[in-house]
């Protein structure tokens, strides 16, 4: 919370117990979410001792969620400037990942050239969704859904429906490369995020794209550049999901368009549970980052216990509601209190 807010919150009470209060109501705010982490970890560890608390567990539940951390990484790009509903992030994935296999395995291109070129090509749509919606006026939701819905059917028709595969052994490091335990795509994933953090708080970049967010007219009275912040936020939402594309399909050599629906429900879950730790009440990008590994603890935990596939719909989509409800909350108690 902001001086301000503090300030306001503890208004009346006498001076020797305000900060006190202030100083553990903010700390508990902001590492709520990583005590329940803690506590679903002894949970699962004391349900299963003989197999939750071990490396392979750990392993599991740390290096399979890098595609989702660039999404998320992706979707935060539109929703800090107020687009909230960007649909288009995983098919764009799933669009980088689907080009770089066809361009290299089936057609013989060198594999960072094909690599760049579908990036590229996610800029591209970045670019085509940009400007519909902020130099067209037409509604996020109606161009990313309709964006996410046409991607996915060029990728079918590339990929012939099928999975494509035949990227070289030496190219897969770039993801499974083991660094202490974990591939290396892992720590793409936590320097990515720290360096988005370090954007939005420290930069005066950071700042504009909060800014806007909250309040686009008043950001445009201040001479800040609206439109140009919300067309690169598309842009930059799409490069990072190409990116992320990248790395996954490298990551098993080869990409399954199909599969890309299914990062949208954790990737919305993943960031609006965010919004309850390190900053509540703001999508920020390490308690989104806490959360997805939150979300995968919980998953592995209950599957360790014998709950079927099942067990990730049901846990992902009860986090959005959960997650959503919860930062409703807290925006509205912040507001309040501001």
């Amino acid at each position: 919370m902001t001086a301000s807010t503090e300030s306001t919150a503890s208004a009346g009470a006498p001076l020797d117990e305000r900060r006190p209060r202030g100083r553990f109501s903010d700390v508990a705010s902001r590492s709520g979410l990583l005590g329940i982490w803690v506590l679903l970890i002894v949970l699962f560890w004391v349900l299963r001792p003989e197999t939750f608390m071990t490396g392979s567990t750990f392993k599991a539940i740390f290096s399979s969620q890098q595609a989702l951390v660039f999404l998320a990484a992706a979707l935060l790009c539109t929703i800090i400037v107020g687009e909230f509903v960007d649909l288009s992030v995983p098919s764009v994935l799933s669009l980088s990942a689907t080009i770089l296999p066809l361009l290299a395995a089936t057609h013989g291109w060198n594999e960072w050239v094909a690599s760049l070129v579908a990036i590229l090509a996610c800029a591209l749509v970045g670019c085509i969704n940009g400007g519909l919606v902020v130099y067209l006026g037409v509604n996020t939701i109606v161009v990313t859904l309709g964006m996410s819905t046409f991607l996915l059917g060029i990728e079918l028709l590339l990929s012939g429906s099928n999975y494509i595969t035949g990227l070289s052994l030496s190219f897969q490091k770039i993801d499974v490369l083991n660094v202490l335990g974990l591939p290396i795509s892992f720590y793409y994933g936590i320097a990515g995020m720290l360096v988005f953090a370090y954007v939005l708080g420290f930069t005066p970049l950071g700042k504009h794209l909060r800014f806007v967010g909250s309040n686009r007219e008043v950001s445009r009275l201040a001479g800040v550049r609206v439109n140009r912040i919300r067309f690169g936020a598309f842009v930059a939402a799409a490069v990072i999901a190409g990116i992320g594309g990248v790395i996954a399909s490298a990551g098993i050599g080869g990409w399954n368009p199909s599969v890309s629906d299914s990062y949208l429900l954790p990737m919305f879950a993943a960031t609006f549970l965010g919004t309850a730790t390190v900053q509540p009440g703001r999508f920020n990008p390490i308690g989104t980052l806490a959360a997805i590994y939150f979300l995968a603890t919980g998953i592995q935990g209950l599957q360790l216990l014998g709950a079927g596939e099942w067990v990730t719909d049901v846990f992902y989509g009860g986090a959005l509601v959960i997650a959503v409800a919860v930062s409703t909350i807290v925006h509205r108690m912040l507001s309040g209190r501001a």
